[in-house]
């Protein structure tokens, strides 16, 4: 590495010669691909990002212009240009750094990122503190085309466009968000991308004009007329219409045309969108050929392009079961939000794409036009990441709930997710779903009982429904009970309640604690909504110590409701629960989280043994 590792912050990125440029780029590539190979990541926006992060840095000083990502998918590059090159081989580890911006690691990170579509509304935020504290330095927000298909983004714009702040919204056109982008948005963009020569003809002509006597002041005429001949007879792009500034598309990959259109927006005074053409995966053959495949992928071959591991996962078993339940049903239809492969809905795109439905980034429209479908007779079934479900949550409540139609959501990446992170673990849907009236909530414990599960739920289920189940493989529990409550482990004084794949951890701290000459029941819930009350207490009678294990923050949590249950029955077992507490809970693979918050066979094991102690838990 010539360039890249002798750069600790942006101000020796600067120093670098334009000449020279190129070659970082390539380095930087080079570099995310070798890393990203070990420790999986977010690797095709990055490298379609690479000269538009250089361009950034090199125009803008982000200590204190403030830069804000959307999502933070793509913010690799900008990581490595301030200060992270050293540790970046810890990234997405535990106590390594993440794979989002943080402003905890970095002041050159602006502000948290993990959702899509909220950039603009924080830039404008921000703008506007700038203004009514006389702050220094520009705010620019970086977002993507596949955020664009978003409605958040559109109230961000449309205020931005009445406050006349001086913020820079940067579009990244990639043509992608995960998945090809689908709706209005996107076509209208792959129309603007038909026209890349306008600036390089703009550019050409101002050069020209710069040399001539006189020639400034003549281009800023020929300006101002070009302008109102463009508003008033040509039609200008959606955004000039707002009252934006607008410039492109310009070549993403073009450091100059970049560098000049940046010092353009920095100087105006105004709200401005710069529109850039980027191509997702650049610089390797095998992200730009299956960009999808490598936007989050785990360790892989960068000679060959192959993933180290690929294991049958839930996500793939939800989608054949759809698959064979929609040739028995034809009113089956399926949504997702811009995560086709992620949610495992692949194949039933391909089978059925005329009742596969991607609305974009829009999880709220998706959970009210499911609300829709459902009241004409259809039944669709809306896959959805739980984090994501998060932002559907009113939708759900008004728009499905109220009118108790039939609509089941599939909420995949329930509990940790691991690597990304605080803004994608799964640890909310429990307290919130269980607020909504009506709702029937199934957690599968291995890939049979969500076979079965989201048949009962499609099948026999008249209102809402979910179906939550974990990312990744099932463990060491792989049977199916079909009761709503079941007893795995016998005991006499000491129970242990769970659900999902929390079992596994419980059924190895019981064969644990048997060793240990202390028999625990254990006791599994696969429909936790409603609660099954009389099956629960039949369950716990004798129960004289309680613990409830579960993927999920305290508040709201199933424990609280077994506790509370048990109250009103006039049972008083000493109740510990085993959750992820009041907190986020930061990155690093699933097995180290649950050991961080107590969630694993030896924090289990370790609780139980202090209550019989008569010890507090540490």
């Amino acid at each position: 590495m010539r360039y890249l590792n002798s750069i600790h912050s942006p101000s020796d990125l600067r120093k670098i010669p334009e000449e020279s440029l190129e070659d970082l780029c390539r380095e930087i590539r080079s570099f995310l691909i070798s890393n990203v190979s070990k420790t999986g990541g977010h690797l095709a926006s990055n490298l379609g990002a690479v000269e538009l992060t250089v361009a950034i840095h090199r125009v803008f000083d982000t200590e204190q212009d403030r830069l804000v990502f959307d999502v933070g998918h793509q913010c690799y590059v900008h990581k490595l240009l301030t200060g992270r090159f050293d540790d970046f081989g810890t990234l997405r580890t535990l106590g390594g750094i993440a794979g989002f911006p943080k402003p905890a690691e970095s002041v050159h990170d602006a502000y948290v990122a993990g959702h899509a579509s909220t950039s603009i509304s924080v830039a404008l935020g921000m703008a506007h503190a700038a203004a009514l504290e006389n702050r220094p330095g520009r705010i620019l927000c970086v977002i993507g085309d596949g955020s664009m298909t978003g409605g958040t983004a559109y109230e961000g714009l449309f205020d931005l466009a009445a406050s006349g702040r001086p913020v820079i919204v940067i579009l990244n056109d990639n043509g992608m968000s995960i998945n090809p982008n689908t709706g209005g948005m996107g076509q209208y963009l792959q129309r603007l991308r038909r026209k890349p020569s306008y600036l390089k003809l703009k550019k050409n002509y101002r050069a020209v004009m710069n040399r001539m006597p006189g020639g400034l002041a003549f281009y800023r005429l020929t300006h101002k007329i070009k302008d109102r001949l463009k508003r008033n007879i040509l039609h200008s792009s959606l955004f000039e219409q707002i009252g934006l500034e607008y410039s492109g598309p310009v070549d993403g990959h073009d450091l100059s045309q970049l560098e000049e259109v940046l010092h353009w927006a920095k100087d105006l005074t105004g709200p401005v969108l710069v529109h850039v053409i980027t191509r997702k995966g650049k610089g390797y053959s095998f992200a730009e050929e299956d960009p999808g495949r490598f936007h989050g992928i785990g360790p892989f071959d960068p000679k060959t392009g192959e993933s180290v591991r690929t294991v049958l996962d839930f996500a793939s078993v939800f989608g054949q079961e759809l698959c064979r339940m929609a040739d028995r049903d034809r009113r089956i239809v399926a949504i997702t939000a811009a995560m086709k492969e992620g949610t495992g809905l692949g194949g039933f795109a391909a089978v059925y794409p005329d009742r596969f439905f991607d609305v974009g980034i829009a999880e709220e429209h998706a959970a009210a036009m499911a609300g829709g479908m459902a009241e004409r007779g259809l039944v669709p079934v809306f896959a959805v990441y739980s984090t994501f479900l998060q932002r559907a949550y009113d939708m759900l409540l008004q728009d499905v709930a109220m009118a108790q139609d039939h609509v089941v959501f599939a909420v995949d990446r329930a509990g940790f997710v691991g690597a990304d992170g605080e803004t994608h673990h799964g640890l909310f849907d429990i307290s919130y779903l269980s607020s909504v009236p009506g709702m029937a909530v199934y957690a599968p414990s291995s890939f049979q009982e969500l076979r079965t599960m989201l048949r009962r739920a499609v099948e026999t289920e008249t209102g809402p429904a979910a179906v939550r189940y974990p990312r990744g493989g099932q463990g060491r529990y792989s049977a199916c009970q079909e009761a709503d409550v079941a007893r795995l482990r016998e005991g006499t004084e000491n129970a242990i309640v769970t659900y999902g794949f929390s079992v596994n951890d419980c059924l190895a701290a019981c064969d644990e604690l048997g060793e240990a000459g202390i028999e625990t029941r254990l006791i599994k819930i696969g429909r936790i909504l409603p609660l099954p009350e009389e099956d629960i207490l039949r369950e716990l009678e004798g129960c004289r110590r309680l613990f409830v294990v579960e993927e999920a923050v305290e508040a709201g949590c199933l424990g609280m409701q077994i506790a509370a249950l048990l109250a009103a029955s006039g049972r008083s077992p000493e109740i510990r629960l085993i959750n992820a507490g009041r907190r986020f809970v930061t990155h690093g693979s699933a097995e180290q989280l649950r050991a961080l918050c107590g969630l694993d066979a030896a924090g289990i094991v370790r609780t139980v043994k202090e209550a019989i102690d008569g010890e507090s838990p540490s």
